[in-house]
């Protein structure tokens, strides 16, 4: 009886302690009545998990503010969102479309970044392009390679991007590869061994607790990037596996999008680079040797736009709702997981009933059947509404696009779901040209004439038990 009293206490005080802390800290209604449930109905079990898995203690202040006490929220808030309420420079010209403006200052004032003229970007299709053109660029550096990737798998790719990285430390280049720690596990075993056995400096982005891979664990770095000589870089959504290869024609092949980018805005990757690797590593890369200034090459204004679940937290999906709203005659999405939160859902809503062609790309079977099965359930939200989804054939499409007014393009790593837009560090870019806008849209418009329209009535006519199923997958779109 006096043990079950004291556990019976502990439980309460741990209970209101820990649903005080969750009161207080939680933006999201849902995660706070999901914790606090937990919390209560799992006495003890529910605040150790909650204590555990449900604090983000990512704290991402580099240099001089690692050493300063805790912010407290007013802080917090302005180091967040800065200081001023002026966003960063516009490099846009007052001929620009009113759009076009609106998305450049909506931007500018949530990432603090100037907005680069004088670059260039080349779309890059499936591993058969990319993977070439970045072991040229790897071989062709003279000073610096950083590298950054969710995924690095053994086999022809891997092998290919380790022999590379060997040949240019043996040049005297100094080489840095951020892996992040679970995606490091995608391939047993890790590359990460061969890598350090070759010389090549490498590091695991908070390595996981689990040993095996999990593609439902939180705060991973999904950014894709490598920056040469700080002069070139590419990113995009691309890993590094040989099912991005498609002339291997292997089952489980995918096809991606990735970018070469040179210019101003080269910089400002190398710069989000840096902060991941000195939180990885606490080795700090110096700017004037990793991220020199670099000339115009060509006539694309484009802008950084990092994000992340610490002071970038919800900036893409700040960035997203904004380019939406702004739209006046098209918008274009391709994604390979589409679970919007509501906000974003509405926003593609009162779109299509603007007037606005709102079309959305997504692959006819994807690689995480949870994950599918919840998009069957929340489509018919957009398609109700006047919204276009089109099926792309397989293999899987893993590219990652949105294009605004057949002018402004966001490209990078973030799916349109929760993971990416809460709980995961992505990288993305903005550019605003025409023709890339254009040459990114018949990329869309193959896929298009390719695949197949999907309505309300497909979904409906979906079998009773199918329907369920996907429901119930739906619940935990939050999660997924």
């Amino acid at each position: 009886m006096l043990v079950g009293g004291l556990l019976s206490a502990l439980h309460i005080a741990l209970a209101i302690g820990v649903s005080a802390q969750i009161v207080l800290t939680k933006d999201d209604v849902r995660s706070a009545i999901g914790w606090i449930g937990l919390v209560w109905l799992a006495p003890i079990v529910g605040s150790a998990l909650y204590l555990v898995f449900g604090i983000n203690r990512i704290n991402r202040q580099i240099g001089p503010m690692r050493k300063r006490p805790p912010l407290d929220p007013a802080d917090r808030a302005a180091l967040m969102r800065g200081t001023s309420n002026e966003p960063g420079p516009s490099a846009l010209g007052a001929e620009a479309a009113p759009a076009m403006q609106a998305i450049a200052r909506i931007v500018g004032t949530v990432t603090r970044l100037p907005l680069e003229s004088g670059c260039s970007i080349e779309p890059l299709v499936n591993g058969d392009e990319t993977y070439p053109a970045m072991i040229a660029a790897i071989d062709a550096a003279e000073r610096t390679v950083a590298m950054a990737t969710y995924i690095f798998d053994r086999g022809i790719a891997g092998s290919q991007f380790v022999d590379a990285f060997s040949r240019a430390v043996k040049r005297g280049v100094a080489v840095r590869v951020l892996i992040d720690g679970v995606g490091a596990r995608y391939s047993h075993p890790p590359i990460v061994d061969e890598l350090k056995r070759r010389g090549v400096p490498v590091a695991r982005f908070l390595p996981g607790v689990l040993p095996f891979p999990h593609p439902y664990v939180n705060l991973r770095n999904h950014r894709k990037m490598m920056i040469v000589d700080g002069t070139v870089a590419f990113a995009g959504g691309m890993n590094v596996r040989d099912s991005c290869l498609l002339a291997l024609q292997r089952p489980d092949a995918t096809q991606d999008l990735h970018f070469r980018i040179r210019g101003p805005v080269v910089r400002q990757i190398m710069q989000a680079f840096a902060v991941d690797w000195e939180f990885t590593t606490q080795e700090n890369l110096p700017e004037s040797t990793w991220a020199p200034v670099s000339a115009p090459a060509g006539d694309i204004a484009a802008r950084a736009i990092p994000d992340g679940p610490d002071t970038d937290f919800e900036t893409i999906l700040m960035v997203l709702l904004g380019a939406v709203s702004a739209a006046t005659h098209s918008i274009r999405i391709s994604s390979p997981y589409f679970l919007p939160d509501p906000p974003l859902i509405d926003a593609l809503r009162v779109a299509a009933l603007r007037g606005v062609t709102v079309d959305i790309v997504l692959p006819e079977h994807g690689n995480l059947r949870l994950v599918e099965w919840a998009m069957n359930a929340q489509l018919p939200q957009v398609l109700a509404w006047g919204c276009r989804v089109y099926l792309s054939r397989p293999p899987f499409d893993h590219s990652k696009l949105l294009i605004v007014d057949g002018e402004w393009s966001l490209i990078g790593s973030a799916n349109l779901d929760p993971r990416s837009l809460r709980l995961n560090f992505e990288f993305n870019l903005e550019c605003y040209s025409r023709p890339l806008a254009t040459h990114l849209s018949s990329l869309l418009d193959n896929k298009i004439a390719m695949g197949r329209q999907l309505t309300v009535q497909d979904l409906e006519h979906r079998p009773l038990w199918r329907r369920l199923r996907d429901g119930v997958a739906w619940l935990a779109q939050p999660y997924l």
